[in-house]
C-alpha cells in the first residue's frame, strides 16, 4: 500500500510518522537538558561535584540531538514543502530546540561554576540562595516541557507568570551576594561565581518562556514575541 495518500490532512501517513519523530526527539533532547540541571542542583545541594562530569557527557548528547533535529526538519522542508500547521511545526521546532541546546549550554555553565564555587571551599552563605532559584527554574523548565509535549496555550501563559517568580528570586540572590560581598571581602571571588550562575540559571527561564511562546505560536498562529502577557492573554481569549 502506498503511504503517499492525504491523511488528516497531511500529504501522507509517513509524513505523520515523520513529524511524530520529530517531536519525540525534541522531548528527548527536553528530557537531557532537564537531567544536566539536575545534576548540577544535586551538586550544589550535596557539596559533592563528582557528578559535574555527567552534566558535561550529556551536553555533548544535547549538541549532537539539536544538529540531527535541524537536519530532519530541513528534510522535510525540502521533500514536503509543508504549508499552514505544518510549517508552523517545524519553524516552531527549529527555534525550540534552539532554546533547548542553550539552556543546556546554561546548565553546564552552572555546573562548572558550582565545581569551582564547591572546589575552592567558598562559604556556603554565598551560595545559599542559588539552590532555591535553581528549583524555581527547574519547576519551569519541566512544566515547560510538559506545555510543549501537550501543546496547551493555557499552560504557556501560566508558565510565563511563573518566569516573573524566577526573576524575582533572581533579584533576591543578587542583593544577598551584594550584601554578603560587603560584609565578606575576602570571598568576593566566590560570590561572583555564584552571581554568574546565578545569570545563567535567569537566562534559563527566558529560553524556556521562548520554547512557551513557540507553542502559542505552533497552536494558534499568533506570534507573542515581545508582547506583554497582559495582550497575550486577551489575544488567546
Amino acid at each position: 500500500m502506498n503511504d503517499d495518500i492525504l491523511v488528516g490532512g497531511h500529504i501522507s501517513r509517513q509524513f505523520d510518522q515523520e513529524l511524530d519523530e520529530i517531536r519525540s526527539r525534541v522531548l528527548k533532547m527536553g528530557g537531557l537538558v532537564e537531567a544536566q540541571l539536575d545534576k548540577t542542583l544535586d551538586a550544589l545541594r550535596s557539596g559533592d561535584s563528582s557528578g559535574i562530569t555527567d552534566v558535561e557527557k550529556l551536553d555533548r548528547k544535547v549538541n549532537k540531538l539539536e544538529m540531527q533535529i535541524d537536519e530532519e526538519c530541513t528534510q522535510i522542508l525540502a521533500k514536503r514543502q509543508p504549508a499552514a500547521g505544518d510549517l508552523r511545526m517545524i519553524i516552531a521546532t527549529t527555534k525550540s530546540v534552539r532554546d533547548l541546546e542553550r539552556i543546556g549550554d546554561e546548565a553546564e555553565r552552572v555546573a562548572h561554576m558550582v565545581r569551582h564555587v564547591l572546589d575552592n571551599g567558598a562559604a556556603p552563605k554565598s551560595y545559599s540562595g542559588l539552590l532555591a532559584l535553581g528549583e524555581e527554574v527547574k519547576e519551569l523548565l519541566h512544566d515547560t516541557l510538559n506545555t510543549y509535549a501537550r501543546m496547551e496555550t493555557r499552560s504557556a501563559v501560566k508558565n510565563m507568570r511563573k518566569d516573573q517568580d524566577v526573576d524575582d528570586e533572581y533579584a533576591r540572590v543578587l542583593m544577598h551576594l551584594i550584601e554578603f560581598m560587603k560584609t565578606d571581602p575576602d570571598h568576593i571571588a566566590g560570590a561572583l561565581d555564584v552571581m554568574w550562575a546565578a545569570r545563567s540559571l535567569e537566562r534559563i527561564g527566558d529560553h524556556c518562556i521562548n520554547i512557551c511562546e513557540n507553542v502559542i505560536y505552533l497552536v494558534e498562529g499568533e506570534d507573542v514575541r515581545h508582547t506583554k502577557l497582559s495582550r497575550i492573554k486577551k489575544q488567546l481569549s
